[in-house]
């Protein structure tokens, strides 16, 4: 993609699941911010896994599994209501698992959010197991609500990069920091381990890597800012040995820390990758992993 083309991605409606949990409660919460700054939809989904649970459960087991997931969504809208009284909000009780569930109700353009931790079921919303599913395999932006409730907000948005083909995912970065009225800080973490050890590497080859990571980084900051002129972008090259270890830091002076997410290697299935992984499970702020392909699939017909 380059800037001749680039166009401002549209943020989507935003669906979270709601399993009762805590954890679930603050990304339900998370949500509804969201979706009201967006001025977009508000999908609550409970996932009773009801398709399943019918090969061993009675009919009253699954009318009493109906029951609850009901009464917890008509709960969580009422809180939902209670801070945001002129949200738009739907409430879902899905018959699929919770990965399905969210995957289907996001449809090609909404954003999923999920809590980092919950209790079985959608209700087990561990991330290793629903979570991680659903960061892993979506096709649309999903975030993962970290960090402290009360936590006093930084006026930024940190979309960490690697390469000059991010700009696709990093103009959905631009455009919640636009929604934000917030400020963008381009990151790049340039560490010299992954470079030491190939065939003859030298100080000289290092040193020119190293401007090229710091000339790519700019590069992406100037077109972002061709697409949104009015929005504050920084731009920054960390040098250090922990890629994963520098950017949990820099999620403790943000508000959001986006990231892509590409392919195996061999374009075999999706993946996280370890330094998402790792920033899913330390991070100190809200994660948003955005499929590489997902902005340019938007502007398809």
């Amino acid at each position: 993609m380059t800037s001749e083309n680039s166009v401002r991605p549209e943020l989507g409606d935003v669906v979270v699941g709601v399993d009762g949990s805590p954890s679930a409660h603050t990304a339900v919460l998370w949500a509804a911010a969201e979706a009201d700054r967006r001025g977009r939809h508000l999908r609550l989904v409970h996932a009773a896994d009801t398709d399943r649970r019918a090969y061993w459960s009675n009919a009253e087991t699954m009318q009493a599994v109906r029951e609850a997931g009901r009464d917890l969504l008509i709960r969580t809208a009422e809180a939902v209501h209670e801070r945001h009284p002129d949200l738009a909000v739907t409430r879902e009780l899905g018959r699929k698992e919770a990965v399905s569930g969210l995957r289907e109700a996001a449809g090609d353009r909404g954003t999923i959010v999920v809590g980092n931790r919950g209790l079985g079921g959608f209700s087990a919303l561990m991330l290793g197991s629903v979570g991680l599913g659903v960061a892993a395999h979506a096709e649309v932006p999903v975030v993962v609500v970290r960090g402290e409730d009360d936590r006093p907000r930084t006026g930024s948005v940190t979309a960490a990069v690697r390469e000059a083909a991010d700009l696709d995912w990093l103009l959905l970065a631009a455009a919640e920091a636009d929604a934000r009225k917030a400020a963008l800080r381009i990151v790049s973490v340039w560490n010299v381990l992954t470079h030491i050890g190939s065939v003859a590497t030298m100080l000289d080859d290092l040193d020119a890597i190293a401007r090229r990571r710091v000339h790519e980084t700019k590069a992406l900051a100037d077109r972002v800012r061709e697409v949104y002129p009015e929005l504050i972008v920084g731009n920054h090259v960390e040098t250090g040995t922990s890629t994963p270890g520098i950017l949990t830091e820099a999620s403790a002076h943000t508000d959001l820390l986006v990231m892509g997410r590409g392919r195996r290697p061999l374009g075999v299935g999706p993946s996280l990758g370890r330094v998402a992984h790792a920033l899913i499970h330390h991070a100190h702020c809200p994660v948003e992993i955005v499929p590489a392909a997902f902005v340019s699939r938007e502007e398809e017909p």
